[in-house]
């Protein structure tokens, strides 16, 4: 049985790793021209995605390639001093495992893990897929395929092909997030430097294994802006605009972005569909039910639904009548879950009053400095993601190669 993904960031190698290893022969296509090292951001794996990754083989070196981040400085707007925490007892409180890792550092292992048994089309792109399983190019020849993955993201092209126009499952949560990589002159190294303000928070933050840094920006606004996510120009007009006059720091770290060779900046908006799968064609990870990127933890969820997807495939025979429908009756509650969990970490993380800037500072010092135990209690008291992340559980799905 012959099935394409699209897609070869996290959720589309998974996918094929796993499918590969119950027996289907995967085909897949990505957009870029090689795997993707554009820079990227931080993201976390929690114990689902953990658990996924170890049955993979490859959960070593995704401990070896973690962040490192062990420290945090807060400087909260209009105050003299800052705040430091121990990020350790954080974590650790918000889930039992749990790794920080780099983006493109984590979709290049799991591409490791199945490169050789998966066919990759780089630099290449779908038109069209017709019902019977018709798939045209822009560059390669037609093919059919038995089924078709879109693994590809927020903005998915799959989705738009089989389901229409993004604009009618995609919900803003009215912030925009960015990302630009610069140098690390600060030599932050195990710290993250956060500012934060009314309506913005803005961070930077070194990585143990990379020379330089990265530094993330979070804000809300009160009204729909207007750019499109290809248009760099204005996005970063309007990152400036949003952060200015918040602090010297971060008017350096913007001072970067005419300079920079990584960029990122998209609305932090959420997918909401009744179904994933139409015929032939379902999504998995960002593509299907992206919970917010930067606070839905939507790379835990790709990892794992892209896991789920195979083996209820394979548990099904091939027959994606029964496999779609179980694969989104599996997922559903760890979806509705995340896009809550979501809601509540961006009103936390982009406060929407000085009590709420106050309260993330003072909040974060009092979860590291309990210990381990009254902390965890607080945190998960305090917080949806938390009890999110340790509730979350899978079938397993012994592979049959």
């Amino acid at each position: 049985m012959r099935i394409l993904v699209s897609g070869a960031s996290v959720a589309g190698p998974v996918l094929a790793y796993w499918l590969t290893r119950h027996g289907f022969r995967v085909t897949v296509v990505e957009r870029a021209p090689t795997p993707r090292k554009t820079g990227g951001h931080a993201v976390d794996l929690f114990r689902p995605a953990i658990n996924v990754s170890e049955k993979m083989g490859v959960l070593r070196r995704v401990e070896e390639r973690a962040t490192g981040t062990s420290r945090m400085t807060v400087y909260q707007e209009g105050a003299r001093r800052p705040v430091r925490v121990g990020l350790s007892k954080i974590f650790s409180a918000t889930s039992d495992q749990h790794v920080e890792i780099m983006r493109d550092d984590l979709s290049e292992i799991y591409y490791d893990a199945a490169r050789d048994d998966v066919e990759y089309i780089f630099g290449d792109s779908i038109t069209a897929i017709s019902p019977d399983g018709e798939v045209r190019f822009e560059n390669a020849e037609p093919r059919r395929f038995d089924l078709v993955v879109g693994a590809d993201g927020l903005h998915s092209n799959v989705r738009r092909l089989v389901f229409g126009d993004e604009s009618r499952f995609s919900t803003s949560i009215g912030a925009h997030f960015g990302v630009l990589t610069l140098p690390n002159g600060s030599g932050l190294d195990g710290e993250l430097l956060m500012h934060v303000g009314v309506g913005r928070t803005a961070g930077m933050y070194g990585v143990r294994h990379l020379d330089d840094a990265r530094a993330l920006f979070l804000f809300r606004s009160e009204r729909e802006l207007d750019h499109h996510h290809d248009d760099v120009f204005r996005q970063k007009e309007l990152l400036r605009g949003a952060f200015d006059g918040l602090h010297p720091d971060v008017d350096r770290w913007l001072d970067e972005l005419d300079r920079t060779q990584a960029f990122y900046f998209d609305s932090i908006a959420q997918l909401r569909m009744d179904t994933w799968s139409r015929g032939r064609v379902t999504l998995v990870g960002d593509a299907g039910y992206s919970p917010g990127p930067v606070v839905g933890g939507s790379t835990s969820l790709a990892v794992v639904g892209a896991y789920v997807l195979a083996g209820e495939l394979a548990r099904a025979g091939g027959d994606h009548e029964l496999a779609f429908p179980a694969y989104e009756r599996a997922m559903a509650e760890h979806v509705r879950g995340s896009r809550t969990a979501a809601l509540s970490a961006a009103k936390t993380l982009i406060p929407t009053s000085r009590l709420g800037v106050r309260g993330l500072a003072q909040g974060a010092r009092l979860i590291s400095a309990l210990p381990a135990g009254p902390g965890r209690a607080l945190l998960r008291l305090t917080t949806k993601s938390a009890r999110l992340h340790n509730s979350m559980t899978v079938d397993d799905y012994p592979p049959s190669l």
